[in-house]
């Protein structure tokens, strides 16, 4: 097997020093026009392809960048994730995984997670979704370029990248409303995060605007996983909460709620009609396939990365914005006059 091609050998073969054809790859410009031209053409002769990781090292860069994310298992955070990673890989950057498997009281799993990344001395940070605070968060930006993704952190809003979740939760709320329905029962996502939040806002937003007085009733806390939907179906029938559509705050929520429903007896659009958020993979595969308010997740993965890596290269990057759109299929429907539940 050949030896591959080191600086040495273009070194040799050119013959200048070992330096002067490490300049020459660094694009320094402390080199002669005639000794580049030589470097170059040997360069070529020998088909040498230099380590974007050397040239990194060389100026004092790692080439990988830390991806902090709430929950890795998750599908949601899984097509970011993918977005993320083949942007990164166009820089010739590797991206450095590290979960906190969110739950409730989490702070010390999402800390020590950062704290890894940084012992590895990644070249910057995107944080997806978690709790990172202010305080936390202020002595790393100013030692690297940190994007955060999916929430508002006060005082970092040009390092946030988020979606309008309110806009996009009081689409939902309004098609449904427009269908006739004033029984819209809500499955909320976890309390404290931000995109929960937003969403619960637009939902009582259309609501109010329609003159649809708020029944608490009919709003059940989730947690953004499939089983939580579930439960929190569980809890309105429970309860004997009357409604006739169902708006959950995410996909997977909404994958949990229809199966539930389905278990029960009631048939989806037929009885009750759903809407999730996210328009994840699954959705347009579930039965009846799932309307659902789009979010671009892998184009703002990749969006996160271009950034980020614009940033570590000493650009004033700014971050795009992304709206929200509904995408209908046919898990809702308009009202039947005829439904008692």
């Amino acid at each position: 097997m050949d030896k591959p091609t080191t600086i040495e050998d273009i070194a040799q073969q050119a013959g200048v020093s070992v330096s002067t054809v490490s300049r020459v790859l660094n694009g320094s410009t402390r080199v002669s026009a005639s000794k580049r031209a030589l470097v170059l053409a040997v360069i070529e002769r020998l088909q040498y392809r230099p380590s974007a990781v050397a040239q990194g090292l060389a100026r004092g860069r790692s080439m990988t960048v830390g991806v902090l994310v709430q929950n890795i298992t998750s599908s949601f955070f899984g097509l970011m994730l993918w977005g993320c990673e083949e942007a990164l890989e166009q820089h010739a950057y590797r991206p450095m995984f590290a979960s906190t498997h969110w739950r409730e009281n989490s702070s010390s799993d999402e800390q020590h997670a950062l704290d890894l990344l940084l012992s590895r001395r990644v070249d910057g940070l995107i944080i997806l979704g978690g709790r990172i605070g202010q305080s936390q968060l202020q002595p790393i930006v100013e030692q690297l370029p940190v994007i955060v993704v999916g929430r508002q952190v006060p005082g970092f809003e040009s390092s946030c990248l988020t979606v309008d979740n309110h806009e996009g939760a009081y689409r939902a709320t309004r098609y449904l409303i427009g269908l006739g329905h004033t029984r819209i029962a809500h499955i909320t996502g976890t309390p404290t995060h931000g995109d929960a939040i937003e969403r619960v806002q637009g939902y009582r937003r259309a609501l109010e605007e329609s003159s649809i007085p708020l029944d608490p009733e009919l709003i059940v806390e989730g947690q953004f996983t499939e089983d939580s939907g579930r439960s929190a179906v569980e809890q309105l029938l429970g309860r004997g909460a009357h409604f006739t559509a169902l708006f959950a705050s995410n996909d997977q929520m909404a994958y949990g709620a229809m199966l539930t429903l389905f278990t029960h007896g009631f048939h989806i659009p037929d009885d009750i009609s759903v809407v999730g958020f996210d328009d994840q993979l699954h959705s347009a595969y579930t039965l009846p396939p799932l309307t659902t308010v789009r979010v671009p997740i892998t184009e703002i993965g990749r969006a996160a990365a271009h950034t980020l890596i614009r940033r570590i290269e000493g650009e004033d990057a700014a971050l795009p914005q992304f709206h929200t759109e509904l995408t209908i299929r046919a898990s809702a429907r308009r009202l039947r006059t005829d439904v008692t539940h």
